[in-house]
């Protein structure tokens, strides 16, 4: 593992190679040992088994520090080469990675203003109908007095329009006696001329 921090950018793979067989290597070692440890005399077996388990927990840290310096080095390989394209790249006034789309901005805005525009003319039809109301309003506040005022007018000749209502009522008698009279009389005549 020393020798993979100090190695070069070529060589790592080999090393790393290397100690990824190495560690292949002990694990297969460490199943037989396992197995052989299974055949120990039952007294010695307990102490056998632990010992294989610790150089178990032992090669998989080794295997866990592979494989995070592994991923450091990728990291690092993969700043150093977007570092390297970010410092190749040459960059122009009219990129058209650059462009901002205006054109779309100034019909979105456009839209904005003619939707604005549109609810404001609803706010003022809409004042105007109210106020027309408030007007109305008025106007018929006004019509009510002035029929109440009639109302009482007419309760204090009330008593004159009974005496109307009666007179109509005895002038109505007297006209369909009239007619009936004028009936009578003209189908006398007819009876005695005839």
């Amino acid at each position: 593992m020393g020798r993979l921090e100090t190695s070069d950018k070529q060589s790592v793979h080999l090393v790393e190679n290397e100690i990824q067989a190495r560690i292949d290597n002990i694990f297969s070692n460490l199943e037989r040992l396992e197995i052989l440890s299974s055949k120990e005399p039952p007294s010695k077996r307990q102490n056998a088994k632990l010992r294989v388990d610790q150089l178990k927990y032992d090669v998989q840290h080794l295997q866990t520090a592979l494989r995070n310096f592994q991923h450091r080095r990728y990291v690092r390989e993969q700043q150093e080469r977007q570092r390297e394209e970010l410092l190749a790249r040459t960059f122009t006034t009219n990129d058209s990675d650059t462009t901002i789309p205006i054109d779309e901005t100034l019909q979105f805005n456009e839209s904005l203003q003619n939707a604005h525009r549109g609810m404001d003319d609803l706010i003022g039809s809409g004042t105007n109908i109210l106020q027309g109301l408030r007007d109305q309003r008025v106007t018929l506040k006004g019509t009510h007095k002035k029929i109440l005022d009639v109302a009482n007018m007419l309760g204090l000749s009330n008593t004159v329009m009974r005496l109307i209502e009666k007179r109509a009522f005895q002038d109505k008698y007297f006209m369909i006696g009239g007619m009936i009279l004028t009936c009578v009389i003209m189908f006398l005549v007819v009876q005695y001329l005839t």
